[in-house]
């Protein structure tokens, strides 16, 4: 069973390696992280308020009523379908974290469908999950791995899979990491990512800046490009929210 959040574009990718490219997004629901220290509040339909990151309608359970359920791949290709354009765009499977849905048969048959017609697919993954990539068109799939630090409140046990990465990495060639920084973090962030790069194999590493709104992404934004610099990593914005905050299904 694929449980689907939204459905939504074409718009563009408002992040990392692909950024500004035009894309339709399907972001799956269900996480196994809640990331509580990104400090995003919200409140579930029951009226409990609670901390997570800024998809918390896709990653938190208690949002599950509102998202659609899809027993074969072929209904939501269909659903996709109808909004592609008269050009090939990119293909976002963002969450929530869709790699919980790697073992489903028809989210493979979903993946495998686009890769056969030219789509370029992007998976947005925080890379804590073990996948078995058997397969050479897996191998043309974006790996976009959120590894999440110690600023989203998660255990490091929960959120390093030393051997996932690894195994993303070594698999497929654009696979990269994306690192969410804030400038209150930086120096405990620059020692959590240098403990990570010494134990996985050479990578393309991105720095983002925190922030669900394009004021908050500003206070961020010039600390998180001087740790770019000074590191040798890629600075990546947060183009959607500059322009929409964290309006959905832009």
């Amino acid at each position: 069973m694929i449980e689907v959040n939204e459905v939504f574009g074409p718009t563009i990718q408002g992040e990392g390696k692909r950024i500004g490219n035009p894309s339709v997004f399907v972001r799956f629901g269900r996480c196994n992280m809640s990331c509580t220290g990104f400090e995003v509040e919200y409140e579930t339909p029951s009226g409990i308020k609670k901390f997570s990151c800024d998809s918390y309608h896709a990653s938190d359970s208690a949002f599950s009523d509102q998202w659609d359920r899809y027993e074969s791949s072929k209904p939501l290709i269909e659903r996709v379908n109808k909004i592609l354009p008269n050009y090939k765009v990119d293909i976002v499977l963002t969450g929530g974290e869709p790699l919980l849905y790697w073992k489903d048969e028809e989210f493979q048959k979903f993946m495998k469908y686009y890769i056969d017609h030219g789509y370029h697919i992007t998976i947005e993954t925080n890379g804590s999950l073990d996948i078995n990539l058997i397969h050479d068109w897996q191998k043309k799939i974006l790996f976009s791995i959120s590894v999440k630090l110690s600023n989203s409140g998660e255990s490091v046990k929960k959120r390093l899979n030393i051997k996932s990465l690894t195994n993303m990495i070594n698999f497929a060639d654009e696979s990269y990491l994306k690192f969410v920084v804030d400038k209150l973090f930086l120096s405990k962030a620059q020692e959590e990512i240098d403990n990570i790069l010494n134990d996985i194999p050479s990578v393309e590493v991105y720095l983002m800046p925190l922030g669900d709104t394009a004021d908050i992404i500003d206070k961020n934004s010039l600390s998180v490009i001087e740790m770019a610099i000074n590191n040798g990593f890629k600075y990546s914005d947060r183009l959607h929210i500059r322009v929409w905050n964290n309006k959905r299904g832009v």
